[in-house]
């Protein structure tokens, strides 16, 4: 089935199939931002989630893969495995230090991925150590208007990853103020209103963070029990 959209006055021709028209699909309105090229890639939504299920059946532009334990490879090999899209790999700098962090950024650049990223807690010399093996770029995780900024793109940190909660708009503009150019990646936030307002705000894309499996399942479940109860 071939539908047509209206996009700044020009027809865009949508392509859908029967059983890949149930997905996940982010916020239009994120196509506001300016978005992010990555290795000549046009980034604007990344979707955050290690689902592989929900990694294969979305529209975002490219998955930022980040999870509260310590990184596996074999989980970067599954995550890589699954997706047709770039995909940004958590490496630790939390829980998971020093050195092996180093070495699961670069495994997770033989595996594939476009870009790592590491938690607040990253000190800046770990940061130092993966900008000088790799080759692909260092996300850094921002939760803080009072972070030293400076300090991190001297270190080699490649974009950062805003994640303030009900801050992250004002964060953004604080690291705008200073930094005109540097890329940013930050959580929208619950509604298109929110979303806009981090974009505007001074974010090059958008993270996203989709409802989880057991959720969509759920909703799917109960429209085909009432369904059945119609029928009867």
């Amino acid at each position: 089935m071939e539908e047509k959209k209206t996009k700044g006055g020009k027809y865009v021709p949508e392509i859908k199939g029967t059983l890949r028209n149930h997905m996940i699909e982010v916020p239009s309105v994120i196509r506001n931002a300016s978005g992010i090229k990555v290795f000549g890639k046009r980034l604007k939504s990344f979707l955050f989630t290690t689902d592989v299920a929900i990694i294969k059946n979305t529209n975002a532009d490219a998955i930022i893969a980040v999870y509260p334990f310590t990184p596996q490879p074999v989980i970067t090999e599954a995550l890589m495995m699954a997706a047709d899209v770039p995909v940004f790999c958590g490496v630790g700098g939390g829980i998971t230090t020093g050195k092996r962090v180093v070495n699961l950024a670069l495994d997770a650049e033989f595996k594939g991925a476009l870009g790592v990223v590491v938690n607040n807690p990253t000190p800046n010399e770990v940061i130092t150590k993966m900008r000088s093996v790799i080759d692909i770029p260092i996300i850094v995780t921002v939760v803080s208007e009072y972070e030293d900024f400076e300090a991190r793109i001297n270190a080699g940190s490649t974009i950062f990853n805003v994640s303030g909660a009900k801050n992250t708009a004002k964060i953004v503009r604080a690291i705008r103020e200073k930094y005109k150019e540097f890329p940013i990646i930050a959580t929208g936030g619950p509604t298109e209103e929110s979303i806009l307002e981090t974009i505007e705000a001074g974010a090059n894309a958008i993270t996203y963070t989709p409802p989880s499996n057991g959720d969509i399942f759920s909703s799917l479940m109960n429209k085909y029990r009432n369904a059945f109860q119609e029928e009867r």
